[in-house]
């Protein structure tokens, strides 16, 4: 049977070219309002079953961001890895627009929670090719913020939640030296009959 899909050749030139800028290569100008606005419906179409929508997205830019940094940098020196930890805390400085992705997992569902915290991921991921694909470049990091509780308290997250990623959007400085890559046929195997 011969196949009916409609290749859109363009679409996978910005798939099969996407890589991840360093942090401190991602500089303004970011996404307008209404770039950002398209980012994050392209964002939210993911996979997710049951309809939940288990995620939610904190948008961070401007005065804002420059205040979290701030506070986070005062939270990381009162760590006992404060040097490492300010080093992680400068790479979130430079973007523009920060987009930090919480999984709100409902436990006890009957959609299993780990279907839930993958579209969550799905969401990461959607972010990172939407903001490729719109001209811009995106970095998906978690690092300690993404686990420090009093870290995660400065975005509101609500009990049971978690930072499944902080995506980090803005034009691209200094484009990433391509990397090597997994090869298709060390991962993949089809199942025989």
């Amino acid at each position: 049977m011969a196949s009916t899909a409609q290749p859109l050749p363009a679409a996978a030139a910005v798939l099969t070219q996407r890589r991840s800028p360093m942090p401190d290569a991602l500089v303004g100008p970011g996404p307008n309002r209404e770039a950002t606005e398209q980012l994050i419906e392209i964002a939210l179409r993911v996979p997710d079953h049951g309809r939940l929508s288990p995620w939610r997205l904190v948008l961070i830019a401007g005065e804002a961001k420059q205040r979290w940094v701030e506070k986070l940098l005062q939270l990381a020196d009162q760590r006992d890895d404060a040097p490492k930890t300010r080093v992680s805390t400068r790479k979130l400085a430079s973007a523009p627009l920060v987009v930090v992705v919480v999984s709100s997992a409902i436990p006890g569902h009957k959609v299993p929670e780990w279907e839930q915290w993958l579209s969550a991921g799905a969401v990461c991921m959607n972010l990172v090719n939407g903001a490729h694909a719109l001209g811009f470049g995106a970095n998906w990091l978690t690092g300690w913020h993404a686990y420090d509780e009093r870290a995660t308290a400065l975005l509101g997250l609500e009990e049971g939640q978690k930072v499944a990623g902080v995506v980090l959007i803005g034009s691209v400085a200094a484009e990433a030296p391509e990397r090597p890559r997994a090869r298709a046929a060390d991962v993949t195997r089809w199942l025989e009959a």
